[in-house]
């Protein structure tokens, strides 16, 4: 009989930042195996430097990030320079360097690149440059590019801002079919209805954690006017200052510990 499957992604006393100034800080907690997690909060609340930190993209200011397992990380779409010269091919063959190495061709693997875009909806896309593609067009593109990763954890940052509605009902439907088939899924998020709809578990920030949930018990009308609160309060150049275990009461952040995975009470 084998064991318990181990937490894919492990959060313990974590600050994330910039030049010594934190984003986000004080965070304990667990992405469970197969969790479909949002991740939801005020502008500037540190969604996507968390997502940076899991995925390996920045250095821990304090405490560390456990990882098990090969993951893959979709950034903020104004992120990636659509002005380079790729194909829809080539951009969606990058999800298989991993496997491949990447200077190999791509042409004995082109079957199963045609196969992934077919599956975004994108069949007979493959030579068209990246930079002629709609907006809806290109993140089906990045999706087709995770699907070729074949990871067992899938990190997305705003996945769906800025696209059409179809295009977003059809990668929805995408990570519902990863989350039957066991892999975890954890998506930076601004529309709260999209994530009460779709997201069973959400983790609020504003810099901290504010709460880590069942969605139904993590947005509340009472934790969301916190969260903009928190935000406002926000001071950009604090310094890292201790935990909530070394600094007592004047640093204790509302008790975050108790909010995290409210279900396992």
């Amino acid at each position: 009989m084998s064991g318990p499957i181990p937490d894919p992604i492990r959060l313990v006393g974590l600050t994330l930042g910039y030049d010594r100034h934190p984003a986000v800080h004080h965070l304990d907690g667990s992405v469970r195996s197969g969790d479909l997690l949002a991740l939801v909060g005020p502008n500037g609340a540190g969604k996507s430097t968390l997502l940076k930190g899991m995925a390996g993209e920045i250095r821990c200011l304090d405490g560390r990030i456990e990882r098990a397992g090969a993951l893959a990380y979709m950034p903020q779409v104004d992120e990636i320079d659509r002005s380079f010269p790729l194909t829809v091919m080539d951009l969606a063959g990058m999800g298989l360097w991993r496997q491949a190495g990447a200077w190999r061709s791509l042409t004995r693997r082109r079957p199963a690149i045609e196969a992934a875009l077919a599956a975004v909806g994108l069949d007979g896309f493959a030579a068209r440059p990246i930079g002629t593609l709609s907006g809806g067009q290109f993140r089906r593109a990045l999706f087709a590019r995770l699907i070729l990763q074949d990871c067992p954890v899938v990190l997305l940052d705003e996945p769906f801002t800025g696209i059409d509605a179809r295009t977003v009902d059809d990668l929805l439907a995408l990570i519902r079919t990863w989350h039957a088939e066991g892999r975890t899924v954890v998506a930076a998020l601004h529309d709260l209805a999209q994530v009460r709809a779709h997201f069973p578990t959400t983790l609020l920030l504003a810099r901290e954690p504010v709460a880590w949930g069942p969605t139904a018990r993590v947005l509340t009308a009472e934790n969301l006017a916190r969260a903009r609160n928190l935000s406002e309060a926000w001071d950009e150049g604090a310094a890292i200052c201790a935990g909530p275990r070394e600094a007592g009461a004047a640093h204790s952040h509302g008790g975050a510990d108790r909010h995290h995975h409210e279900d396992a009470a």
